[in-house]
């Protein structure tokens, strides 16, 4: 009976599979490593490897003649020939998921005119996997990994109160450990500090900026989901809404700012935040920009001080971050302690991950970049004449004040509406989808959930909304 499947998402109506010739091992293919003892029988069981899995699939079309042949081969190239292994889905198993690439040749003209050709894959990872499932952290601690081999588990941590450590402990032995418990003669302290926190909703306490800082055109606004620019007003070059607020006074300071810039051809678009000193002057400046008409193309910008010249100052610029991008989910950071700047630059995944991250630093000796921390504006504008982006928002702003630890001090590493990801599968730490390794505790390692029951134990308790996700995986 002939059957279909999947690969790295897509299928071919036209592409069949046969059961007769398929050869492939029941369970992921093991092998043996001996100790053979002179005089002794046998051998010792040293260790057991787990190799890779070879799946030999024969298939043959269906409603494809001569004349398609050639536009077939290329489809079918670009289709199974993958850089990194993809999901393959076999019809006759659709809660089983492979990870596989092809391997070695496909001889087309067997399939459309023999009847049958074979497609080799290859599975690097030798495991079959079910459905990912993302379930509530239970009461009881206690997960239950049905499949038949351990997997990597994925644990998010919703945190609900400061918290200096945060600690999954599996069983007895096993942890994964961020930051340091609070010792009894140690005092908890806030490195940061708010001074800002702005997604929309109070967007209208905010001022137009003033002469010294820059020039406003249109109306900012408030769609539900972020800050908008229902208004973009006119003007040759950059334009658009341009607003800023006063916060107290401050010398060292972290800014951050997520938004999104989705323009087509031919629109244009920036979006960012600027910085001034009591004396109004520019301390610094941030934004995500498409300035190009003619294709997609999107850059950051981070610089040091007022305008003075193309890239003049600037740590950021179109010269190191610079994608074919039609679509930015961008976040943008800046922090300043003492007489550095360090500028970080990132596009969000849908899940909150930081990808294509820029970190730039930048040390100044100019006195007019030093001034305190005293307004913050934001501004979203496009260019000239040109179309309206699709997108231009600001999802929000924060701004806070940092402070140094003293040595017998523990600083907290994260806030209420943090989220914490342990992610066990791809070896990573994530606060709000940024890399936080760094804070991973000496002894601290990477786990899985083992074949049945696992208990897991959350700290501190009563810290964390936590979820688990994992696949279940198969021999």
């Amino acid at each position: 009976m002939a059957f279909s499947f999947s690969f790295n998402g897509t299928r071919k109506s036209f592409l069949f599979c046969e059961d007769e010739g398929r050869k492939e091992s029941v369970f992921a293919p093991v092998s043996r490593n001996l100790l053979t003892i002179p005089g002794m029988p046998g051998a010792h069981l040293e260790s057991t490897d787990t190799l890779v899995r070879v799946i030999q699939q024969p298939v043959f079309f269906q409603g494809i003649n001569d004349a398609e042949l050639s536009d077939l081969e290329e489809e079918l190239a670009e289709w199974l020939l993958t850089e990194k292994p993809a999901p393959l889905i076999f019809d006759k198993r659709p809660n089983r998921t492979y990870y596989a690439v092809v391997d070695g040749s496909f001889d087309i003209e067997d399939a459309l005119h023999i009847g049958q050709g074979i497609i080799t894959f290859v599975c690097p990872d030798p495991y079959k996997y079910g459905e990912e499932k993302t379930d509530p952290f239970p009461e009881d601690g206690i997960i239950t990994n049905s499949g038949s081999a351990e997997t990597p588990p994925i644990i998010n941590l919703e945190v609900l109160q400061k918290i200096t450590f945060a600690m999954v402990q599996k069983g007895v032995e096993e942890y994964m450990l961020i930051g340091e418990p609070t010792e009894v003669t140690a005092t908890p302290v806030d490195t940061r500090t708010s001074l800002l926190f702005e997604d929309g909703s109070t967007i209208g306490t905010w001022q137009p900026v003033v002469p010294g800082m820059g020039a406003t055109e249109g109306t900012i606004g408030y769609d539900g989901a972020g800050i908008t620019a229902p208004s973009y007003g006119t003007g040759s070059s950059y334009h658009g809404p341009y607003v800023y607020k006063e916060v107290p006074l401050t010398a060292d300071f972290e800014v951050e700012l997520r938004g999104q810039l989705l323009s087509g051809i031919p629109e244009t678009g920036r979006v960012g935040f600027s910085l001034f000193d009591d004396q109004l002057r520019n301390i610094a400046m941030m934004n995500a920009v498409d300035i190009i008409t003619s294709m997609h193309r999107k850059s950051a910008e981070g610089r040091v001080g007022p305008y003075v010249g193309d890239f003049i100052n600037y740590a950021v610029s179109s010269r190191n971050y610079r994608y074919e991008w039609e679509n930015f989910p961008v976040y943008l950071r800046l922090r300043r302690t003492g007489d550095t700047f360090q500028f970080y630059v990132a596009r969000v995944l849908g899940d909150g991950t930081h990808v294509n991250q820029l970190t730039q630093t930048w040390t100044t000796v100019n006195d007019a970049h030093r001034g305190q921390l005293k307004y913050v504006g934001i501004f979203i504008e496009k260019h000239g004449t040109t179309p309206s982006p699709h997108t231009n928002r600001i999802d929000y702003i924060r701004a806070y004040s940092l402070s140094q630890v003293a040595i017998d001090q523990t600083p907290y590493i994260a806030y209420p509406g943090d989220v914490i990801t342990f992610n066990h599968e791809t070896r990573d730490i994530l606060i709000n989808g940024i890399d936080r390794t760094d804070l991973k505790a000496f002894g601290a390692r990477y786990f899985v959930l083992n074949k049945g029951k696992n208990l897991l134990t959350l700290l501190p308790q009563g810290a964390f909304n936590a979820s688990v996700t994992f696949k279940e995986r198969f021999k």
